[in-house]
């Protein structure tokens, strides 16, 4: 690993100082897709804790040793990836830089497509891996927010609860309005009115808070084996098959979480590997032949915009909630 500052080169493994970055410089073993890679931690076009400025994505990142924002720049001439951060997370993101941008996905070089369209968006998206940002907390209270509302809906309650009770991200973070979604602590403390000012109802606030309350038990996921691991998220009430598999393909690097019970990527996922929608059943048996690697064929199939043809109205937001601010 290369790590450079301008002067000192500091200590990884310890608290960045806020006011200069950490720099780290890596050449990953492929031609790494980083908005590919970490589109599905993004939450929305609104997301706070994500922008694109200059070429650049920054990123605010709650990690283990504090609040921290990240630049990366990718080259895509000389194949590196180059990462600055601040705060006091800093040294941590840049360490675990490649997991989180798929390093430690093995399963890609052997990936045997079985259908036209799942062959055609692999070769369309080379540089995609499944993330494993190692973070249990950034993915699985984003996906507690989208349980059974509109994306409308789910996107701006994430929006609401990260500017209301997240931070300002460190550093030049702060400067372009980043900010780091909140932590376990700060979730446990939103009171039940704010929760509903905000978009999210008592069902969906009441599991935010429980997993806030065992944010240290499940922190512990990464180190479980995928199926042990998986068996820990839904034994949380609140937390079921959906919600886990979210978490797990963007937290875990499950590379066979596929989201059951999901609105649209059952019938998405028939659509454009049998021209007609099929429900989860269905899905179980079409994707029977990708068994370990279920999700990369999801997510192959998003990337390439594979999605049925709406007919009909969109699902109307509800409106009962008394919401305030954007």
């Amino acid at each position: 690993m290369t790590a450079t500052d301008a002067g000192p080169t500091p200590v990884l493994g310890r608290p960045a100082p806020l006011r200069r970055p950490l720099r780290r410089v890596w050449r990953p073993s492929w031609a790494v897709d980083v908005p590919a890679v970490w589109g599905p931690l993004r939450r929305g076009h609104g997301d706070p804790a994500w922008q694109v400025t200059g070429g650049a994505l920054w990123r605010g990142i709650g990690t283990p040793d504090g609040p921290t924002t990240l630049r990366t720049v990718t080259h895509r001439a000389d194949g590196l990836v180059l990462a600055e951060a601040w705060g006091p997370g800093a040294a941590w993101v840049l360490e675990h830089l490649p997991t989180m941008l798929g390093e430690q996905d093995t399963g890609a070089a052997g990936f045997v497509a079985h259908h036209p369209g799942v062959a055609l968006a692999a070769r369309r998206f080379p540089g995609w891996r499944v993330p494993r940002t190692g973070l249990v907390l950034e993915a699985l209270v984003p996906a507690v927010l989208e349980q059974k509302v509109t994306g409308q809906e789910a996107f701006s309650g994430w929006r609401r609860v990260v500017r209301r009770f997240g931070e300002p991200a460190p550093g030049p973070g702060a400067a372009i309005g980043l900010r780091v979604p909140p932590t376990a602590g700060a979730l446990r403390q939103v009171p039940s009115w704010e929760w509903l000012r905000a978009g999210v109802g008592p069902q969906r606030s009441d599991t935010v808070v429980r997993v806030a309350r065992l944010a240290d038990r499940l922190a512990d996921l990464p180190d479980l084996d995928l199926a042990a691991a998986r068996r820990r998220l839904v034994s949380v009430p609140g937390v079921g098959v959906w919600t886990a598999a979210e978490t797990a393909h963007r937290a875990l690097g499950d590379a066979d979480a596929v989201s059951f019970g999901d609105y649209h990527v059952a019938a998405n996922i028939g659509w454009a590997l049998t021209g007609r929608p099929v429900d989860d059943q269905g899905l179980v048996e079409l994707l029977r032949p990708y068994a370990g690697q279920r999700y990369r064929v999801q997510r192959l199939l998003e990337l390439s915009g594979a999605v049925r043809p709406r007919r009909g109205p969109r699902m109307a937001p509800r409106s009962h909630l008394p919401v305030r601010g954007r």
